[in-house]
């Protein structure tokens, strides 16, 4: 079992950033293979960034690559998404999920992954 809580969100002009953090509990976080989905209105909830249990492999969407970064920190137990020259387009609830490790990845449809956050708000202005 994994309970993930996002924070990080908020309002912020195009162009500039944010960073998102997934906080996840339990002693297990290294078995599992963390991802950032977004959701905005009226939408459906669409892949963001995949990274592997070994953090070792990253995999992006194509709307986000050379833009957003994700990393984890088994330490701390974080996921993290760095997020650069934001655009309007890019508002929405951004949530963070885990699934267990798989020789599949990336793995980028919602229903791959077992456990979810709450979800965070990032708003971008134009």
């Amino acid at each position: 079992q994994v309970q993930l809580v996002e924070s990080g969100g908020g309002l912020v002009q195009a162009g500039g950033s944010l960073r998102l953090s997934c906080a996840a509990s339990g002693r297990t976080f290294s078995r599992y293979d963390m991802v950032w989905f977004r959701q905005a209105p009226g939408k459906e909830r669409e892949f963001v960034a995949a990274i592997s249990w070994s953090g070792s492999n990253t995999y992006y969407a194509d709307s986000v690559k050379g833009r957003f970064t994700i990393s984890r920190d088994s330490a701390k137990n974080t996921v993290s998404l760095q997020m650069n020259s934001l655009k309007p387009e890019d508002t929405a609830v951004y949530y963070c999920a885990a699934a267990g490790r798989s020789t599949y990845f990336p793995r980028v449809t919602q229903y791959d992954y077992d456990y979810w956050g709450q979800g965070t708000q990032v708003t971008v202005s134009s």
